[in-house]
C-alpha cells in the first residue's frame, strides 16, 4: 500500500503498522511514529495493536490523516525528529523544528567531556557557541546547576527553540542572538567554551542526505574548516586562565584541528572518539602565562 493508499482500511494499531510497513518504512521506525502520535508506550502498542486508532471515534478521521500525513513525508525523506516535533539528548527531552539542527548521540560524547573539564570548578562560567536546539548547554546545566551558561546562535528561530527548551525544562540559561564571539560583547570571561560547529564541507555527498536541516547549521561551505578556525583563534579573548576549548569536528578534521589549537597556543590537546569509534571531538586549554 503507499502512503496515499486506502485510509479507510487503517482502524485499527496493527493496520497502521502494516500500512507503513507496506509502503517502505521500517518496522521500530513505523512503531516510533506510532508511539508519537498516540502519546503510548511501545508496551502498549503490542498489547493494543487490535484497538482503534483514535480511543474517541469522533478523533478518528483527523489521527488517521496525520499518521498518514507523516508516513508520506517520512517516506520523502523527512526526518522523525522534525515529525514529532521533539529529540531525546542526554536524557532530556528536546524541542526541534526545521530552524535547528537534530542532535546527534555522537554529540553526548562533548558534553561528558565538558562535564569532566567542570567537574573541579565551582560555579564554572560555559558558553556553547552555535547552540541549536540548545543540547549542549541544557546538557550541562542539567548535570552542574551550580554552573552559569550561556547560549549563543546567529539564528532568531534556532534560539527561541533554545530558549523554550530551557523554560520547559526549567534550566536557567542565557540566551544570545548573534554570530559567534560577537553575540558575548560585555560578558566575562568562561571557564569552557563547548560548540558543535558547522564543519562539513560544501561539497560532501553526505549533505544530499540532510537536504531537511538548516544547511547553515551542517556547513561554513569550502573545506568545512571556516568556523572551526574561527572559533580557535577568537577563543582565548574568552577565556579565564586553564579555561578549556571543545570541539566537534568531521571525522577527518581532528588532525587540521589539533593543529590550529597548536598554533594558537592552547596546550594539553587531546582528541576523542565518537559512538563509533571515530576521531569526533578536539580540545585543548588556554595555559596560565
Amino acid at each position: 500500500m503507499s502512503a496515499g493508499g486506502n485510509q479507510d482500511a487503517v482502524l485499527t494499531v496493527a493496520g497502521a503498522q502494516r500500512a507503513a510497513i507496506a509502503a517502505g518504512l521500517p518496522r521500530a521506525e513505523a512503531q516510533y511514529l506510532l508511539q508519537a502520535l498516540l502519546g503510548v508506550s511501545r508496551a502498549w502498542l503490542i498489547t493494543h495493536d487490535t484497538d482503534a486508532l483514535a480511543a474517541d471515534p469522533a478523533n478518528g478521521p483527523e489521527i488517521s490523516a496525520r499518521f498518514h500525513d507523516w508516513l508520506a513525508r517520512r517516506l520523502a525523506g523527512e526526518p522523525l525528529a522534525y515529525l514529532v516535533g521533539h529529540k531525546e539528548f542526554f536524557g532530556l527531552t528536546l524541542r526541534v523544528t526545521p530552524d535547528t539542527l537534530i542532535p546527534r548521540p555522537d554529540t553526548e560524547v562533548l558534553v561528558e567531556w565538558a562535564l569532566e573539564r567542570l567537574a573541579a570548578l565551582p560555579a564554572p562560567r560555559v558558553v556553547d557557541l552555535g547552540t541549536g536546539t540548545g543540547a549542549i548547554a541544557l546538557a550541562i546545566r542539567s548535570r552542574r546547576p551550580d554552573a552559569d551558561v550561556h547560549m549563543v546562535d546567529f539564528s532568531p528561530g534556532a534560539l527561541a527553540v533554545a530558549r523554550d527548551n530551557a523554560a520547559r525544562l526549567g534550566l536557567p540559561v542565557e540566551g544570545h542572538l548573534g554570530s559567534w564571539y560577537q553575540a558575548l560583547a560585555g560578558q566575562a570571561a568562561f571557564d569552557l567554551i563547548v560548540s558543535n560547529p558547522p564543519y562539513v564541507a560544501g561539497d560532501d555527498h553526505h549533505l544530499d542526505a540532510l537536504t531537511h536541516e538548516p544547511r547553515s547549521a551542517l556547513t561554513p561551505e569550502g573545506d568545512g574548516l571556516a568556523d572551526l578556525h574561527h572559533l580557535v583563534e577568537g577563543a582565548p579573548d574568552w577565556l579565564r586562565p586553564n579555561g578549556w576549548l571543545l570541539l566537534e569536528h568531521g571525522y577527518d578534521q581532528a588532525g587540521a584541528v589539533s593543529a590550529m589549537l597548536r598554533a594558537r597556543g592552547f596546550v594539553d590537546i587531546e582528541t576523542r572518539r565518537d559512538l563509533g569509534g571515530q576521531p569526533r571531538t578536539t580540545g585543548g586549554r588556554w595555559p596560565t602565562f
